[in-house]
């Protein structure tokens, strides 16, 4: 039975004792409360009438264990989802390409940048802090304030309520801590091929995103500036040829004045008179020699 010294009402919370079995590293029965109240946030949404808020989770409280504890001991109420205050999304480590009714969001995220590819986990499950607080979102209102009144209700009767999660604690949680920390190399390789694999998704939607604002105009009729021309990127070689081109074309003329093209004119004139001449002196030396040389008998 639960201790009957335990207050009804703290607040605008009634208190649920939770009866949490012992396990291997602590046999002892022990006794945690929980808070619960009509969900009244702030700013108020069409869910907040179907919804309730539990405060002073334990530690190893899911989804899973809060939808059981309703469901086989407050009632039998559903509850449709879970919000727990501070809790890690999941992740998703299977790509960018999981079904073609996702391509949208698919589309969106690639955009963006690669979220939900990361490193494999290294624990199995998630421990709340001291103090977690989480949303109970029902099927709908009926739901959420059955749920209530059933709380409500074991409070007052002091009724036995168990407490059971699914996620193993003590050594056992720490035992697959150290088997996560050390995953396999094929674990590893799937890790990577999707990381790489949503990358260039990513890439190639960025690409088509930049092509595709190259001809769109805005409202204002501009069409916005981006990277790269109409022509795809020109190869080295070619970029390399411009470049000389350009620089050659950059030199300054040798010839800029009239009188340095006549004194050029001059001296190429003059070079080729000497040379005419040391070649006429060297034929008539030829000629001279010749006759001179007998050959030996």
């Amino acid at each position: 039975m639960a201790p009957s010294r335990a207050p009804l009402k703290a607040g605008d919370y009634t208190v649920l004792p939770l009866t949490v079995p012992g396990i291997s590293s602590f046999p002892q029965q022990t006794t945690h409360y929980l808070y619960v109240r009509p969900h009244a946030p702030r700013v108020p949404d069409e869910n907040t009438p179907r919804s309730l808020y539990a405060n002073n989770l334990p530690i190893d409280a899911n989804e899973s264990s809060l939808r059981a504890l309703f469901a086989k001991q407050l009632g039998g109420a559903r509850i449709e989802r879970v919000e727990i205050d501070g809790a890690r999304p999941k992740k998703s480590t299977r790509g960018a390409a999981i079904s073609a009714k996702a391509g949208k969001k698919r589309k969106r995220g690639a955009e963006t940048g690669v979220g939900d590819i990361g490193l494999p986990d290294t624990w199995d499950a998630e421990v709340l802090s001291s103090g977690s607080g989480a949303v109970l979102v029902f099927v709908d209102r009926t739901s959420a304030e059955l749920a209530m009144k059933e709380v409500t209700r074991a409070a007052k009767k002091r009724a036995e309520i168990v407490w059971t999660s699914d996620m193993p604690l003590g050594m056992e949680r720490y035992r697959t801590h150290h088997e996560l920390t050390f995953p396999s190399s094929d674990v590893l390789q799937a890790t990577v091929n999707g990381y790489l694999t949503q990358w260039a998704t990513m890439e190639a939607a960025r690409a088509r995103a930049l092509k595709q604002a190259r001809n769109v105009p805005d409202d204002d009729g501009f069409i916005t500036v981006t990277k790269g021309g109409r022509a795809g990127p020109a190869k080295l070689e070619e970029a390399q040829a411009v470049a000389e081109k350009l620089k050659e074309r950059q030199k300054p003329p040798a010839d800029f004045y009239r009188f340095q093209t006549r004194e050029k004119k001059k001296e190429s004139a003059e070079r080729l008179k000497r040379e005419f001449q040391e070649d006429r002196k060297r034929v008539e030396r030829m000629r001279a020699r010749r006759g001179k040389i007998r050959p030996e008998s």
